[in-house]
């Protein structure tokens, strides 16, 4: 009796085959963090062809100047306020210079402009932010005080000051850009760092006998590194805006070099007559402020591990 209710139930578990041992696997391809980062910025569209847009310009910004037949100074007033054609694609200002070779120009400047300033304010705000949250304490309250402070003060009010004692030209715009965008960014990463300084890794670094400045950059800063590389992103268009900002009051770059700013100040006595003066110029800030705006939101919901699949 006993062998043959052993019998019946051996009968009743049967292996699977590897068919259907298969069928119940979650196919999924083992990956990185920053590739699974990278998978999820591909899907977002807006964000890809903001990336693109962007890479483009910046190969534009480059190479067309080399071997375009004009410079962004050449003067011909035979040639003034012509409209849009084959020989002027965006057609000419009113000495007869050519817009496109000087939009272009413009966006070497902005772009340089949004990329050294983000690089300011990449180290100075990881380094004020970072020591700020590490050490803590009556250090931590002191910093965030002078930041308390400093934001307070309108930072376009603090820039237009601070270029009128410095004067006019990039290295001054630089300068002024410099020393007020790191401000959010060591908000940020103080925050960051208040966070995961207390995770077990660096415990065990510090047991490990870890110096402080190690375990701040080589442990705690690149877990940090999502919302510090979507506040970066951020904060390019906003210096691309400021030196336009600056450049069309006059003090930006000075003429005859051409900022997008330069373009629309020169434009406003004549885009009535003559509307691509200022059509042009305003569109390639558009564009640019927006594709940056656009891949800086991607790349936070790419960087977020809660939008994970």
């Amino acid at each position: 009796m006993e062998n043959t209710q052993l019998k019946n139930a051996q009968d009743l578990w049967q292996p699977l085959s590897k068919a259907e041992r298969d069928a119940d696997k979650i196919v999924r391809p083992s990956m990185t963090y920053w590739q699974d980062v990278w998978r999820r910025l591909k899907g977002n569209k807006v964000a890809m062809g903001s990336l693109i847009f962007l890479v483009f310009l910046i190969l534009v910004a480059i190479f067309v100047p080399m071997f375009w037949p004009y410079s962004y100074s050449d003067q011909n007033l035979m040639n003034a306020n012509q409209s849009p054609s084959a020989e002027h694609i965006f057609g000419t200002d009113k000495h007869g210079r050519d817009l496109f070779i000087r939009v272009i120009y413009g966006a070497r400047i902005s772009l340089t402009v949004g990329i050294a300033a983000s690089i300011i304010n990449l180290v100075v705000g990881v380094v004020y932010g970072g020591i700020s949250g590490y050490v803590g304490g009556r250090t931590d309250n002191l910093m965030m005080r002078i930041v308390d402070i400093l934001y307070t003060i309108p930072l376009t009010l603090y820039v237009i000051l601070l270029m009128v004692w410095l004067g006019a030209g990039m290295k001054s715009i630089l300068i002024a850009i410099g020393t007020t965008y790191w401000i959010s960014m060591a908000r940020i990463v103080r925050g960051q760092i208040l966070s995961l300084k207390e995770q077990e890794y660096v415990m065990a670094a510090r047991t490990l006998g870890a110096s402080d400045s190690r375990i701040l950059f080589k442990h705690l800063v690149p877990n940090a590194m999502g919302p510090i590389i979507v506040t970066m992103t951020m904060s390019i268009p906003s210096a691309i805006f400021t030196e336009a900002f600056l450049s069309f009051i006059g003090l930006g770059v000075s003429a005859p070099k051409a900022s997008w700013g330069v373009l629309a100040n020169d434009a406003l006595g004549s885009f009535m007559l003559f509307p691509h003066h200022l059509f042009f110029p305003a569109l390639a800030l558009s564009l640019t402020m927006l594709a940056f705006n656009f891949l800086g939101d991607g790349l936070r919901d790419a960087l977020d591990p809660k939008m994970r699949k």
